[in-house]
């Protein structure tokens, strides 16, 4: 357990948007004190503390590197950790985007005690609770420590479920959970009464830990708030965060230690499969291919070693070529069934809420965890409803569903962060599951703990064709949410209304309507057009890009900036070539790239190479830095593929 006090020895490091007061604060000594009305950087995201490279290491080496990806480019190696800052504070939504435990991890390494900042991102402060670095929204505290206050440990369990708190009483998840093996801590019981609930709910109610010494599951009802452990049904990891969840998984119970139930654990090597094609030199020189090259290496060692199913690399003719998929794929193709609960060491795990399962993303400690305990412990989250009816327009999306909803004011002041985003109404039902997951893969974009649609025929008929799977048994796991129960908020969206959206460069949140950027902004010229990712790489998706490229080549168009289509999976890459894309695409002058996570993550063909270079893309988000030093604007695949034949920001109806 810890102190009952702590005291910040360190000084404060203010975050601030004047770039001239963050580099006197970080290379000139110069200490800033608390001021209610100074602005501080908002929206600050893991990709910003943790930038992609840096998370090829997943030790104490993270501390060197903490923050270099942050906007103004003030952030020098080895700054942080020489600033003598113990406390360091910022904005609105602090670690949004990926959920990297790497980002809080270099914090904590680099000497850093407490976060403070106006909301935390929900996956970012859990990570911080699982390591033992302090979180808070509570401005006041600023004042007492610089006064060199001792402050109770108990002002940071505030507002805490009872198991959160607990975690930050005893110093981190690992500490926490060798006292509740031990017997020396239990969870409070759940003793909510049946109540109307809603999916995610009644799912959890489901899955919730009712007995731990029998393992019994099940409890009547549980209420927005309730802290519990949940037994789950799929855990994955992939190769950017295996290494560091086996680190601590052998740290935390032996270097023997087992995976309970590796049958339902999977891994994959899907995000740097195609790195080495665009390592800037200076990387290379770093050493670090060869540090990326081993995380492979000793993701695939771990599954060996544990009987774990590694969905790996593609090799046709003797050449690598790609992996078999990004794992959100398939997940939605392969594993994940109705009413299930899901886990994965990725923010985008939300994706297979598409097929009626509550699934969300956790960082390392908490997979290392589950692999031996098969739980996760859950708070209860509150659920926004998303009724959605009318008919899709043409040239309109589910992606353009999506920007629209995210630029509403709840999402862009954090209102939405850790809500489940339940989508529902018959506008939902009419979609395809490629549009769905477009749906629920970008909810955390809202800063949600997930999304979540209720399966139906449409599910059942696809996983059972997919993967034969009996229907029957299918229907019977479906979750439906009971009449009349609570939502935080409920949004009711006429797909009538919707125009092309896009989202400016900094965050998916910045929607804007491309009638409207037209008339603020004229032609935005596009250096780079890119379809794929997990959200752009489906199907659908291929079907959207080959609409667009069909009409643009019987108009005689041809490509006026460097395009790339890149498949979601192999079995997505085969329906493509089926249905005669691949030699469409390629006949257009498209580079076409085989499955992996790529250019989203700023490690594959379709990454910028300088500042000035604006890419239109088809991925969930676009935070600094994310798909190299260019800006980013979000699209839907239509508008993807227009913009590529227009050489601007523009949509199939300019073609």
């Amino acid at each position: 357990m810890l102190d009952k006090t702590v005291k910040f020895d360190g000084r404060v490091l203010y975050l601030t948007e004047d770039q001239e007061q963050l580099k006197a604060q970080l290379y000139g000594h110069e200490r800033l004190t608390f001021a209610a009305d100074r602005k501080l950087i908002d929206n600050i995201s893991t990709d910003e503390l943790t930038p992609g490279w840096v998370c090829y290491y997943y030790d104490e080496t993270l501390a060197r590197y903490c923050l270099v990806g942050l906007r103004g480019g003030n952030v020098k190696q080895d700054a942080i950790g020489k600033s003598g800052a113990s406390v360091i504070v910022s904005g609105v939504s602090k670690g949004c985007g990926s959920s990297r435990e790497t980002a809080p991890y270099s914090e904590l390494k680099a000497g850093i005690k407490l976060v403070i900042a106006k909301n935390i991102e929900k996956i970012y402060g859990q990570n911080c609770q699982n390591i033992g670095l302090l979180t808070s929204t509570d401005f006041s505290l600023l004042p007492r420590i610089e006064r060199g206050e001792a402050i109770p440990i108990e002002e940071f369990t505030k507002g805490l479920d009872p198991i959160a708190a607990e975690i930050v009483r005893h110093g981190g998840l690992f500490a926490y959970n060798q006292a509740r093996l031990a017997g020396k801590t239990t969870p409070p019981a759940v003793t909510t009464k049946a109540r109307p609930m809603t999916l995610c709910e009644k799912i959890i109610a489901q899955r919730a830990i009712a007995d731990a010494k029998t393992g019994r599951l099940g409890v009547p009802a549980v209420q927005p708030g309730d802290a519990l452990f949940v037994r789950t049904d799929v855990r994955f990891s992939h190769e950017y965060v295996t290494p560091m969840a086996e680190a601590l998984f052998k740290m935390g119970l032996g270097k023997d230690a087992k995976i309970t139930d590796p049958q339902s654990v999977f891994a994959f090597r899907d995000h740097l499969t195609f790195l080495d094609r665009i390592m800037p030199e200076a990387h290379v020189k770093m050493g670090l291919k060869e540090q990326a090259a081993s995380l492979a290496t000793v993701q695939e060692a771990f599954t060996k070693k544990q009987g774990v199913k590694l969905y790996g690399e593609v090799h046709r003719g003797g050449n690598l070529v790609g992996s078999e998929g990004i794992c959100h794929n398939i997940v939605i193709e392969d594993i994940a069934e109705p009413g299930q609960l899901v886990i994965g060491t990725d923010s985008h795990t939300c994706m297979a809420g598409a097929i009626g399962c509550f699934a969300f993303g956790v960082g390392s400690t908490d997979m290392a965890n589950s692999w031996f305990t098969k739980d996760v412990r859950v708070k209860v989250p509150e659920s926004v409803r998303v009724n959605v009816r009318g008919t899709m327009p043409s040239g309109v999306c589910a992606k353009d569903l999506m920007l629209h909803l995210l630029s509403d004011q709840f999402f862009k002041t954090g209102a939405g962060i850790g809500k489940v985003l339940e989508f529902a109404g018959p506008a939902v039902t009419a979609m395809s599951l490629d549009e769905r997951a477009t749906l629920t893969n970008m909810a955390v974009e809202a800063g949600g703990f997930t999304g979540i649609i209720e399966a139906d025929e449409v599910i059942v008929d696809y996983i059972s064709t997919q993967r034969g799977t009996d229907a029957a048994r299918l229907r019977k796991q479906i979750v439906k949410a009971d009449p009349g129960a609570s939502y935080v908020k409920t949004f009711d969206i006429d797909l009538g209304t919707l125009v092309p959206t896009v989202a400016s460069p900094g965050d998916p949140r910045n929607g804007i309507a491309l009638s409207e950027l037209r008339k603020t902004q004229g032609k935005v010229k596009a250096n780079i057009a890119y379809g794929g990712s997990c959200t752009g790489g489906k199907k659908a998706d291929m079907d959207m890009y080959a609409s667009v490229v069909r009409k643009a080549l019987d108009k005689g168009r041809t490509l006026q900036c460097k395009t790339y289509i890149q498949f979601g999976s192999q079995r997505i890459r085969d329906y493509a070539e089926k249905m005669g894309y691949i030699q469409l695409f390629e006949g257009a002058g498209v580079e076409l790239i085989d499955p992996s996570c790529g250019a989203c993550i700023k490690a594959g063909p379709g990454v910028s190479f300088t500042a000035d270079e604006v890419t239109v893309s088809a991925i969930n988000r676009n935070f600094p830095g994310r798909s190299g030093p260019g800006q980013v604007w979000l699209a839907s695949p239509l508008v993807v593929a227009a913009s590529a034949f227009l050489g601007y920001v523009g949509g199939p109806d300019e073609l």
